[in-house]
């Protein structure tokens, strides 16, 4: 510190913030040819595909994200001989490294992923074509903490404060949530002799903060296509909705908190089990959910913004900080229904077996007093025709949407976070030649207003350079300017607000441009 020179003890309130550090996106292309195992029989005729990535390995190193796990594929298809229906699987293993600048070992990463193009061909009954591309999305967050001024020790100096209500990051938690449901089969069911085919999809998903957790409820729709140990009548299917509830520990989470969750599929399994009499009639479907949870606290503060006295020299230090308040939740619902054609020249539609959908969002942006989101519900039905040997079959559609959720005072400043759900999917039957497709996409925003504001951090005292305030008129009549406030006023001629309000008779703080006002300086006279 320079002599004659004093720093002011500033009184601070301190929020949490999060800051993405660091963010990647990368593919992983495939492109393999697969042999069908031996112990399969040849295919005839491909029905439907799925795939789902499964993590191995996550590890982070200076500036870098190792990746390893691997792309596992089902096909369902026709045996070429005997016209049965079978199931297999293939794993396909993949490694690849991200460039992360500026992280280092100890790093936590939020890694999603989404599978573009998956496609299977049939270069001969024994072997297939798999394509596909994994898309790899990693971000690398850190708290920042922002240290606001609100008071100071020293009496006699003015502040101008700015009454802020600001966003303070509370907690900051992954957590893994698992659903564990059993299903028995109706007592019209036969046993099941072996398991061939399902999909397991959470609509519906809630997730809400109460006092130290987190509560989760929804909608498990299942279905499953196996073979029956009824020889009359072997090929079986069945669909389920199973309603569930279920909560993960938050410590220091309230239900005020402003929620802002996403979560993901991260593995799904069914298994067929005994039930009390040893015969194989109860399904265990098994999800596991990754949720990661930021939640925040809205909080009031009076930010100090400048200092000043007329009877030393202030000089505020500081750097300009991106500051966030709550601007809007907004929950919104897109309906969509649609006719599709069934293109398929083997036979008649008699009856759909199953439909199942994903929300793939393509463009967002923000619009006047919202944000528009345009993406599409990508759909599977499988369904039977009038072939009693082999009614399978399967084909896939794309609805187009296009929707605006309502964000009044929205800007192009402001940050905005958007979950989209498949909440409701339903087709059926116009006629043998096309399905009526009826949806409901649930579409949540959160919008944060983000503004950038100089942060003091210290204040510096000088002696008042007395040659410049003896060379300014100890009384002034001055003439008020449009973008002037009382506070730069009295600044400015080395006054003070309750002065110039006391001398000029004013009962408030408001001025009117090209006012005059008497102005006295109070030192240096």
């Amino acid at each position: 510190m320079v002599k004659g020179e004093w720093i002011v003890e500033l009184k601070r309130e301190d929020i949490q913030m999060m800051r993405v550090k660091s963010k990647a996106t990368t593919q992983v292309t495939f492109d393999v040819d697969y042999n069908v195992p031996d112990v399969k029989p040849d295919i005839g005729r491909m029905i439907q595909n799925k795939g789902k990535v499964a993590m191995d390995e996550v590890r982070l190193s200076d500036g870098h994200a190792f990746l390893k796990g691997s792309l596992h594929v089902d096909l369902l298809y026709v045996g070429e001989e005997e016209g049965h229906i079978y199931s297999l699987s293939a794993k396909l293993p993949m490694e690849e490294t991200l460039n992360l600048e500026g992280i280092v070992s100890g790093d936590k990463m939020c890694l999603k992923w989404e599978i573009e193009d998956l496609s299977l061909h049939l270069i001969h009954s024994r072997k297939l074509n798999i394509k596909a591309i994994v898309t790899f999305y990693a971000v690398v967050d850190e708290l920042a903490g922002i240290r606001l001024p609100v008071a100071v020790d020293e009496e006699g100096l003015s502040l101008r404060k700015k009454r802020m209500r600001l966003l303070n990051l509370a907690v900051h938690k992954k957590d893994t949530l698992r659903v564990k449901e059993e299903v028995t089969l109706a007592s019209n069911k036969p046993n099941i002799a072996e398991l061939l085919w399902y999909t397991a999809e959470v609509r519906g998903l809630d997730l809400r903060p109460e006092e130290n957790s987190v509560k989760a409820k929804g909608e498990l729709f299942v279905f499953v296509l196996y073979e029956g140990d009824d020889e009359g009548n072997p090929l079986q299917w069945l669909e389920y909705s199973l309603p569930f509830n279920g909560e993960v520990e938050c410590q220091g989470c309230t239900e005020e908190m402003i929620p802002n969750m996403e979560a993901s599929i991260i593995n799904q399994g069914i298994e067929v089990k005994p039930d009390a009499d040893g015969e194989e009639r109860v399904l265990v479907v098994d999800v596991v959910l990754e949720l990661d949870m930021k939640l925040y606290r809205e909080e009031e503060h009076e930010v100090i913004l400048d200092v000043y006295t007329p009877l030393k020299e202030c000089i505020p230090h500081g750097k300009k900080e991106i500051l966030e308040s709550l601007l809007i939740r907004n929950f919104s619902k897109c309906r969509l229904s649609d006719r599709i054609e069934v293109k398929e020249t083997q036979g008649k539609i008699l009856q759909i077996c199953h439909s199942q959908g994903k929300v793939k969002v393509d463009k967002t942006q923000i619009v006047e007093n919202g944000v528009q989101v345009d993406g599409i519900v990508h759909m599977k039905v499988l369904y039977i025709i009038g072939n009693d040997d082999m009614p399978f079959y399967s084909m896939e559609a794309m609805i187009p949407f296009s929707h605006v959720v309502e964000a009044r005072g929205i800007t192009p400043d402001c940050e905005y976070y958007l979950r989209t759900d498949l909440e409701q999917l339903s087709t059926t039957m116009v006629d043998s030649n096309e399905i009526e497709v009826k949806a409901t996409v649930s579409l949540n925003v959160l919008v944060l207003n983000c503004r950038e504001e100089a942060i003091i951090d210290r204040v510096e005292e000088q002696p008042l350079d007395m040659k410049k305030i003896r060379s300014m008129p100890g009384i002034t009549v001055y003439m008020v300017k449009p973008e002037d406030s009382l506070w730069d006023i009295a600044k400015r001629f080395y006054t003070t607000v309750d002065e110039i309000c006391a001398l000029n008779e004013l009962e408030n703080e408001t001025i009117s441009p090209f006012q005059p006002l008497l102005l006295v300086k109070k030192v240096g006279s």
